[in-house]
């Protein structure tokens, strides 16, 4: 589904007056969207937050979700959070947004106050809000909290920022305090407000007169800011982030084009101002790697002159630090579908680079699930376009996250080695894989979680679940649960697959089960559903019901349970339910060594 207004409405830099005179417009063509995932969000609100609630709705809508929202009334965000909200708990919200600002702290140092003073103030603040994020956990919800962002004025001037009694100094400490605080507790996450309104500049964010006149702690031009902010953290609860971006070569990576003026032509590195921006860019682009976003290559060049640009003595980015490279004279838009099917990768996972407009053009004309930024020209640019649009926005970074540039350049690698092979299960045995598949575990909850809220393709239900949820089920003797774990010779490829089966009357309902992209076709699914059956056939399960729940991306699993010999029960173009006694089921896995 594709927005038929200006294509960029949403992305960096934004038109917050565009958007706010057209946003009932905007609403109705993004409504059109069929495949809309419903989300039910609770903002308690420590100022007026209808607009914010207007504006939020739309980026929601733009990332796929269609929001419900329950709405606080005027500053009462502590109380309905403490003391409860007849009508929020009817409600059960998936998410709670805690909007509050620098207006609702309580009170401030004065300049006559101890330090044991000031450190009553501190206590009784953070008090507050852990009396919130505590009484909200009943939900088991994900909680977004705002930090705070610094004062509009500083009574102590540069003193403010370091003196006990300086305003400024009160808010950093107590921006710390909800940091550490967001690290330790489960589901909470911070709206970090105080970083937006330092890039608008304090000026733009805080409206006086509307403050006064409506009670609006923030502008009407920063709203937008906002709601691009909290939408990219509830996409990334719900694994709506991209992940790999694609690099155009020539003035992208480097200035000049290396065809024409070969390696010594191009501009890169610190001898010139332009030179030295190229190098920051891909000093960027390798620091994302670092952190598991992929990277790939897409150039019309020749391939050897394109892969020479890599090896300049100024080069940040290496030929090993991309997945795929596709450097040919062939339409970049066939290129990307082919870097898609090499990866394993649905096209809505990337973004592309690229400083030619026409290029970017037809890309985003024949592939418009690719986000394409309108990056402009100058590479001083780039990296704004990709930073402020929270393409690649998470919620946690994991061990696996980290290593997930490397597990897709192993599959190219893997892909190789499937060019010697007699036939495709010589192919899966020359892999010697293992796969560990245990119930869940403490370790990898925060891992499962966030597989489960990314996974869209091998998913037969799609169903999303918070950590506090993953965790109270891993504790829960009535469900099965199962993750899996696969090395193989090239290396690990990390936690790539999730069961949960619900135990009823000697009966295993299949609630979720999926498996990462990125394993595919290595019969780790069969290993998988092998071990499910052991452990029904252990605890006396008689029968297994599987269920598939159609999405716009899963539909290569709409037969997997006919497939695996289930019987229809009922089927529709929606949604089909399938049985299958235990009894019947003989193992799958004929290529994977189970770690005992």
């Amino acid at each position: 589904f594709f927005l038929p207004l200006e294509h960029n409405i949403f992305d960096y830099p934004i038109n917050s007056s565009l958007i706010l005179r057209k946003k009932h417009t905007i609403k109705k063509a993004l409504l059109a969207n069929e495949d809309l995932i419903p989300k039910k969000i609770a903002i308690l609100g420590g100022s007026t937050t209808s607009e914010l609630r207007n504006i939020l709705e739309l980026f929601l809508l733009k990332i796929g979700i269609k929001p419900n929202f329950f709405e606080s009334e005027y500053n009462r965000y502590y109380e309905d959070a403490v003391f409860g909200n007849e009508k929020l708990k009817e409600f059960q919200p998936d998410i709670v947004y805690v909007h509050t600002t620098n207006k609702n702290i309580t009170s401030y140092p004065s300049m006559h106050d101890s330090l044991e003073d000031i450190e009553r103030l501190f206590q009784h603040e953070v008090n507050k809000y852990t009396n919130i994020w505590s009484s909200l956990t009943h939900y088991q919800c994900a909680i977004i909290q705002n930090n705070f962002e610094s004062p509009s004025y500083r009574l102590l001037g540069n003193l403010d920022g370091y003196d006990q009694r300086g305003a400024l100094h009160y808010i950093r400490r107590l921006n710390t305090f909800f940091a550490d605080e967001a690290q330790s507790r489960e589901n909470l996450y911070l709206n970090d407000i105080d970083y937006i309104a330092a890039t608008l500049g304090l000026s733009c964010w805080f409206d006086k007169q509307l403050w006064y006149s409506s009670k609006y702690a923030l502008s009407f031009e920063a709203i937008p800011h906002l709601a691009k902010s909290l939408a990219a953290i509830i996409g990334g609860l719900l694994g709506q982030s991209k992940k790999c971006m694609i690099l155009d070569l020539d003035n992208t990576c480097w200035g000049g084009e290396i065809g024409e003026n070969g390696l010594s032509g191009i501009t890169m590195g610190p001898e010139t101002a332009v030179g030295e921006a190229y190098a920051d860019f891909q000093r960027y682009a390798k620091s994302l790697k670092a952190r598991g976003i992929i990277l790939a290559a897409c150039s019309k060049n020749d391939r050897n002159n394109a892969r020479e640009g890599f090896t300049h003595q100024d080069s940040v980015l290496e030929n090993d630090d991309f997945a795929a490279f596709e450097a040919n004279w062939d339409p970049k838009h066939m290129n990307i579908l082919k870097i898609s099917a090499d990866l394993n990768l649905g096209l809505d996972s990337f973004i592309f680079i690229d400083d030619n407009p026409a290029e970017r053009q037809i890309v985003s004309a024949n592939l418009p699930t690719v986000s394409v930024p309108d990056i402009g020209s100058e590479v001083i640019h780039f990296i704004d376009h990709v930073d402020q649009n929270y393409y690649f926005e998470t919620v946690s970074i994991s061990s696996d996250d980290v290593k997930r540039a490397d597990f897709y350049k192993q599959n190219a690698e893997r892909l190789q080695n499937d060019l010697h092979c007699v036939d495709y299960g010589d192919y899966l045995d020359s892999l010697l894989m293992v796969a560990d598949i245990q119930p869940f575990s403490s370790v990898y909850l925060d891992r499962i979680t966030q597989l489960v809220n990314k996974t869209n393709q091998f998913n037969l239900t799609t169903q999303r679940y918070t950590l506090a949820e993953i965790a109270l089920i891993a504790q829960d003797s009535t469900y099965i649960t199962l993750y899996g774990r696969l090395k193989d010779r090239y290396g690990d490829n990390g936690l790539v697959s999730v069961i949960i089966g619900k135990i009823e009357d000697r009966i295993c309902h299949m609630e979720l089960w999926l498996m990462s992209c990125r394993v595919l076709k290595r019969t780790m699914e069969h290993a998988m559903f092998d071990a499910l059956v052991a452990q029904c056939r252990a605890i006396g399960i008689e029968t297994i019901i599987g269920y598939y729940y159609k999405t716009a991306k899963n539909a290569m699993v709409a037969s997997w349970y006919g497939d695996l010999g289930f019987d229809s029960i009922s089927l529709n173009s929606t949604a089909s339910v399938w049985s299958l006694p235990v009894n019947r089921y003989t193992n799958k896995n004929h290529h994977i060594k189970e770690r005992e």
